[in-house]
């Protein structure tokens, strides 16, 4: 059978992480949502994404397809119902199409002519950005479960300190000495050639993914991601960076995401919850406005490719969009749009020569090539988000 992720309605909500990818690429746990999928179902997954993403994710269509709504993380349950479908039949939860089975001589899809099968059991979803960070902590504890089946973790080197060594793994290739584990709060996870530093302590749930890593003294608190060849150091809570970013110095970072190739200067710090300990608002793409969370914590949502000086301060419910550079004193605005450059005093417009220039230095040193469908990429997320920049 032929899988493909669709976006679904929950993209715009998702931005700025989905001006640069699809719903399935975003990192949440140990893995992505592409990565959780196809380890259920035991086989690839293609996309079906905005036309602007294509060339970089592309949809391979067949005779027949199973269409997965990539909001939703799958579970044993979930997943073995998908692997079931057959012609003319869509799996439901509420209002909302989970997957459903299609073939290449429809001419459209009609669920009022479909079987529908509910879907009545919890699982988790993504939906708005905030959800990644505040539903983690479930995540990493899913993920965990399944990937250890019938596994083995390398052992735990004699000078860890350690709580709860059956709730830890460690791949092969991972390097930490003189660190305290405490994995009783969480499971923690060490992924393959990772990294954690000396005198670093934390607390599970955490996963460190491959090549991570974490510099010394830190201190981590779950539910906390460190994605594939990303760094961090000083004080992190509750948060999660995706591939290739950077927060590797002291200062605080807490209820958050990061997009990738983010980086986060020296002694900046976010704060994350407000002074009269009102419910915390971000902005939203989609209706233009700062759109209620239900949370009382929530910190910075930083897309891709955006970076921040020494020192910066970022207020409670700041959403920076991709390819923006921060800098200087006092206080950004909550919502730092798409390729603006400067801080507090004002923004101009970071032109994409210069944004560019710096991307394709970024990107060299881990070896990585920005190319032309790199580059068209973010011409369109530079395009679409020229209407929030005010020079």
């Amino acid at each position: 059978m032929n899988y493909i992720l669709f976006d679904g309605p929950s993209r715009n909500s998702l931005l700025p992480f989905t001006f640069t990818r699809p719903v399935a690429d975003i990192l949440i746990g140990i893995m992505t949502i592409r990565q959780k999928w196809e380890m259920h179902l035991g086989t690839t997954t293609t996309t079906l994404t905005e036309e602007y993403l294509s060339q970089k994710y592309p949809m391979v269509e067949l005779e027949v397809n199973v269409m997965i709504n990539a909001s939703f993380l799958p579970n044993a349950v979930l997943a073995e119902m998908v692997s079931n479908l057959e012609p003319n039949q869509a799996i439901f939860k509420g209002d909302e199409v989970i997957a459903f089975y299609t073939s290449e001589e429809q001419e459209e899809v009609d669920f009022d002519s479909y079987e529908i099968l509910e879907y009545d059991e919890d699982c988790l979803t993504v939906q708005n950005t905030w959800d990644i960070f505040s539903k983690n902590d479930a995540a990493i504890r899913e993920d965990f479960e399944y990937l250890m089946v019938e596994r083995k973790s390398q052992p735990i080197p004699k000078s860890v300190n350690v709580i709860a060594p059956e709730n830890i793994f460690i791949e092969e290739g991972a390097k930490l000495e003189f660190v305290t584990l405490n994995a009783s709060t969480g499971p923690i996870y060490i992924g393959k050639d990772a990294e954690i530093m000396e005198g670093s302590v934390i607390r599970g749930p955490f996963a460190l993914c491959e090549n991570a890593q974490v510099k010394m003294a830190s201190k981590v608190y779950g539910a906390t991601t460190v994605g594939p060849f990303s760094r961090i150091g000083g004080e992190v809570n509750n948060s999660v960076l995706f591939g290739y970013s950077n927060k590797g110095h002291d200062g605080f970072l807490g209820n958050s995401v990061l997009g990738e190739w983010c980086n986060i200067g020296a002694d900046s710090n976010n704060s994350n919850l407000k002074n009269n300990y009102e419910e915390v608002k971000l902005w939203s793409y989609e209706t233009e406005g700062f759109a209620k969370t239900g949370l009382q914590f929530c910190g910075l949502m930083m897309g891709d490719h955006s970076k921040c000086g020494i020192n910066t301060m970022f207020n409670t419910g700041t959403v920076v969009g991709v390819s923006a550079n921060i800098f200087g004193s006092g206080f950004p605005r909550n919502f730092v749009p798409s390729f603006s450059w400067g801080g507090a005093s004002g923004f101009t417009t970071y032109i994409t020569k210069k944004a560019f220039e710096t991307a394709r230095l970024v990107m060299s040193r881990r070896n990585v090539v920005f190319d032309e469908i790199e580059a068209a990429i973010l011409e369109h997320v530079f395009e679409e988000t020229k209407k929030w920049r005010k020079d």
